[in-house]
């Protein structure tokens, strides 16, 4: 028995050195080199089609819509109201009042449960529910396990239906919103952001107002209720919830939570307000005179989504950007003009956006920056792109649709949107069509009827002394802006 252990020793020995000489002759055998392949020819698989996952729609005899959207990959929940309202309905000398309207709604608590109270259901379920107010619209949201469903939609449905607006968490609104007032000069690019769309929209208009400590002043508590009781209402709302559920206990759910609530008789009468360019031409200063650089905006007024321009449009948005786009290889790579530059023609879903260019760079840069951006601007209008500029941004934009569409919450979003503004629900896949169709000929027209140098206005924050050659050799007249905050009247 001994012998034997000995004999099977040896043979493990054996085999163990067997297997060391085999991998140290593997080890040292020369390496056979591999050629790389270029980019060019790796040749890729078709993205697959894009699939929208099955969805029902209906509608509650109160008038609110009703989005459904299973999925069963993880035991979660959630759910988004759009509800019918925005900052551009709110009374010009009560700017903010939407924006806090939208934070009250949901900190303010609801007529069952005071602040405290209700952030303690919800946390004990480590669930979240949110309410704001947009430019354009406003929202509801809730987030939950699936186990918790009931309890954390009845608080999210009490929200909607019956906030409370506690006095003390208004008062607490408003002070936030007075603090972001005050810091408001803190950013450059902030600064040029906002100044911007007062150039182009107009100071007054309710796409580019800002709050004001006066119009904070101007809102009381009274009026936040009289926003919500002419704007929040079943009848002006589409109600979307995605997630691990059983259709039929959650049409029940809805129905039991949001069935019996009536709209007002009375029309809300909402309109989106127009808008119309209000600066044309001309230079506007914002002095900064602890900057060293320069934010440098220039544009006019741009159009809507459902303009049949819009994709075409969007391959020239690509052409220009990017980091194989015009301007970047222009201005940042060749020339070395900026840290940034972007130039983009922007669109809104009911109203019009913005043609907007611009970027960051050395305060003694400014004016060649300026004359570069536009000069670019020019070529795009006036020489046709080329086939390899088409293709690759066509297939840039094609290529993100992917990520449009990574899940189901995506997906059911902008199904919500596009019913809320009006547009067909296939309307994605119409843009998609389109910029596929889209010639180097379109780029051109597209460029050449939207693009209007006659119309640009150009904006700078920075440092007046130190840019060098001055503004004015860009040869138009140069007018300051003051971004003081106005102190409030005591």
């Amino acid at each position: 028995m001994t012998k034997m252990k000995k004999r099977f020793k040896r043979l493990s020995w054996l085999g163990l050195m067997a297997i060391a000489f085999g991998l140290i002759l593997t080890f040292h055998s020369p390496a056979i080199a591999q050629t790389p392949r270029h980019y060019s020819d790796i040749e890729f698989p078709a993205l697959p089609e894009i699939q929208i996952p099955d969805y029902e729609r209906y509608e509650l005899d109160n008038g609110m819509v009703v989005y459904l959207m299973e999925d069963h990959e993880l035991p979660l929940i959630s759910g988004t109201a759009i509800i019918r309202t925005g900052s551009r309905l709110e009374p010009a000398n009560e700017v903010g009042l939407a924006e806090i309207t939208g934070t009250v709604m949901r900190t303010g608590g609801t007529q069952q449960h005071p602040p405290g109270e209700l952030n303690e259901l919800l946390e004990q379920r480590a669930a979240i529910v949110d309410t704001s107010i947009g430019t354009s619209s406003g929202t509801a949201s809730f987030n939950t396990l699936k186990e918790d469903l009931e309890p954390v939609f009845n608080l999210f449905a009490q929200i909607i239906k019956e906030p409370a607006f506690d006095p003390q968490q208004f008062e607490l609104a408003k002070t936030q919103q007075q603090g972001q007032i005050a810091r408001r000069n803190d950013d450059p690019g902030d600064i040029a952001s906002r100044e911007f769309r007062k150039l182009v929209y107009g100071e007054n208009s309710p796409y580019a107002r800002t709050t004001e400590y006066e119009t904070i002043n101007n809102i009381s508590r009274e009026d936040i209720v009289n926003f919500y009781k002419a704007y929040v209402r079943p009848d002006e709302m589409i109600l979307g919830i995605v997630g691990d559920f059983d259709p039929q206990k959650m049409k029940a759910l809805i129905k039991e939570n949001f069935g019996n609530w009536q709209p007002p008789k009375i029309d809300p009468k909402i309109a989106a307000p127009t808008a119309n360019q209000n600066k044309s031409q001309g230079i506007f200063v914002v002095e900064q005179p602890q900057l060293n650089q320069s934010n440098i905006l220039l544009g006019h007024l741009g159009g809507e989504l459902n303009n049949p321009d819009y994709p075409a449009l969007s391959v020239l948005n690509e052409v220009l950007n990017g980091f194989g786009g015009r301007l970047f290889n222009e201005l940042r790579s060749r020339q070395g003009l900026a840290y940034s530059v972007y130039g983009l023609w922007q669109a809104n879903y009911d109203y019009p956006g913005l043609f907007v260019a611009g970027g960051q760079t050395r305060s003694e840069m400014t004016v060649p920056f300026v004359k570069s951006l536009l000069t670019e601007i020019e070529r795009i209008r006036t020489t046709p792109i080329t086939e390899q500029e088409l293709t690759d941004a066509k297939e840039s934009i094609l290529n993100s649709f992917v990520f449009k569409f990574e899940n189901p919450s995506q997906t059911l979003s902008r199904l919500m949107t596009y019913e809320y503004y009006g547009y067909p629900e296939d309307f994605i896949f119409q843009y998609q069509k389109a910029v596929k169709a889209t010639t180097i000929e379109d780029v051109l027209r597209v460029a050449q009827k939207y693009l209007q140098p006659q119309q640009v206005v150009t904006l700078v924050v920075g440092n007046n002394q130190q840019i060098n050659p001055p503004l004015k050799s860009l040869g138009a007249q140069i007018e300051p802006i003051d971004v003081a905050i106005e102190q409030p009247k005591s």
